[in-house]
């Protein structure tokens, strides 16, 4: 009986053992620190991202995750998907600017100033976050532009010379509304973390920037590592309100430093969502179709045009899509194939205009890394209408051109007769022995007319007899 008990309790060791072995490794990864790059400009690739990369942290149970931040800024809608799933975040989240030499301009000072705490490294910078979508005078401050005499040009009542109180110029409204959305909103977030909101106001409004040292000055951030281990050395023990308002303290001196890479997906819209690559998808996706539909049975370019026809339908969604524009890109397509089967040059040059403004109108964005390249606007341009006038001009042609295979091209041709007998005999044609049938007898070695061509037997007649003058029978 000892030995049965002696057995027993060491089996039921061992299955503990195993089984806290199996929870530390599903479960414990809370000194796992999760580390996760913005490079280059926001857009909808980096919110999946993000999004991804927040989701697996929570899942792993990571103690902290770092946002690595070096971007010009980017897309608001994107920033705010990104906002928001910080926001939502069970797992603390560091936003870091690094490293030395990068900045987190625009979008990125918004990221920064959502994230739970917020950290610089020496010799980077921040700020500049006016809205440039709309464009235009930034509202909210004074015209402080000196007239000729050099004063200010400023009534009396300290209001501009060129407006009234009672009635704002026209073109500023859209622009300060647009502004004034952008200040509540990183006010809100300056208010929530605790940090500098009249700075982040002047950041939206006056485009201001701060170097790392002025901004921790100005309690716009909380701390400046030279390294990630460093911000993680001066993190640990600090105290984070979460979502859901659970505080957590922070535990991250011996945490491990993991990065998290894009996946196929983030990869795959970063692509398709370049407004250059979505141009040309679309581009190649509607003379795809064209080609398909002018000499249906091709069935390749009605494959590739339908796929990236697709691709670049998601992709225009994703982005700030023009519709205006995208329909003036349509009418000179349009007008471009009108042009390969009735000549008429204005119809050709009216459709390159059409197509060239269409595609500087294509996106509503000035962010940088979405704005549409001149050199890929021309030479698009330039290859797609040669490829419409050569081309489909080219089918055109073939198409009123006399047929060259089949029984209309056996027509008219030449044969020589082999044998006859009756109705009916041989002849030589095309390089090729023919049975053939005629109303005429014919002697071998006489050349005839093809006539006709009927189940695989040549219709011959006697050629007519041409005069030597007129030329005719």
């Amino acid at each position: 009986m000892q030995t049965v008990k002696a057995t027993l309790l060491a089996a039921i060791a061992v299955v503990a053992l195993v089984v806290s072995l199996f929870s530390a490794l599903a479960g414990g990864n809370g000194d796992i620190a999760l580390t996760i790059s913005i490079d280059g400009a926001i857009g909808p690739a980096t919110a999946s991202y993000v999004k991804d990369a927040l989701a697996a942290a929570a899942e792993r149970r990571a103690e902290i995750v770092i946002l690595r931040l070096n971007t010009p800024g980017g897309l608001t809608t994107s920033m705010r998907e990104i906002i928001a799933d910080v926001l939502a975040s069970p797992v603390p989240v560091i936003g870091y600017v690094a490293p030395s030499g990068a900045h987190a301009a625009s979008a990125g000072t918004y990221i920064l100033y959502a994230t739970h705490i917020a950290a610089m490294a020496p010799g980077t910078n921040l700020g500049a976050a006016t809205p440039v979508q709309i464009g235009g005078e930034v509202p909210g401050l004074p015209d402080t532009t000196p007239d000729k005499a050099g004063k200010d040009s400023k009534d009396s009542d300290g209001q501009p010379k060129s407006e009234t109180k009672s009635e704002p110029k026209t073109k500023d409204v859209m622009t300060a509304k647009v502004t004034n959305d952008a200040v509540a909103f990183i006010r809100s977030l300056a208010e929530l973390r605790g940090r500098n909101a009249d700075w982040a106001e002047k950041a939206v409004r006056e485009a201001a920037t701060l170097s790392a040292n002025g901004a921790l000055q100005a309690n716009v951030i909380d701390l400046i590592a030279r390294s990630p281990t460093d911000l993680l050395r001066q993190v640990d023990g600090r105290t984070v309100e979460v979502a859901g308002g659970e505080m957590r303290h922070l535990a991250t001196k011996g945490a491990v430093l993991e990065a998290t890479e894009p996946g196929w997906i983030s990869r795959f819209l970063a692509v398709i969502t370049d407004p250059n690559v979505a141009l040309i998808l679309m581009l190649v996706g509607i003379y795809g179709l064209i080609f398909e539909f002018m000499s249906p049975g091709m069935v390749a370019p009605g494959v590739v045009g339908t796929i990236c026809l697709l691709l670049a339908l998601y992709a225009l969604n994703m982005l700030p899509t023009n519709y205006a524009g995208l329909g003036l890109m349509l009418v000179g397509i349009t007008l471009l194939t009108i042009e390969a089967f009735n000549p008429t040059v204005v119809l050709g040059l009216g459709g390159i205009i059409a197509f060239v403004l269409g595609a500087m109108m294509l996106f509503n964005v000035e962010a940088p890394g979405f704005r549409l390249s001149w050199s890929v606007i021309g030479i698009t341009a330039a290859i797609f209408t040669g490829l419409v006038l050569v081309v489909l001009g080219s089918l055109r042609r073939a198409r009123k051109a006399p047929a060259r295979v089949g029984a209309q091209a056996m027509r008219g041709l030449s044969a020589q007769v082999l044998d006859w007998s009756e109705n009916e005999g041989h002849v030589f044609a095309q390089g090729e022995r023919w049975q053939a049938r005629g109303a005429e007898s014919f002697k071998p070695g006489e050349m005839v007319e093809v006539a006709n061509i009927k189940d695989l037997t040549l219709v011959v007649r006697r050629r007519p007899a041409l005069t030597g003058e007129g030329g005719a029978p």
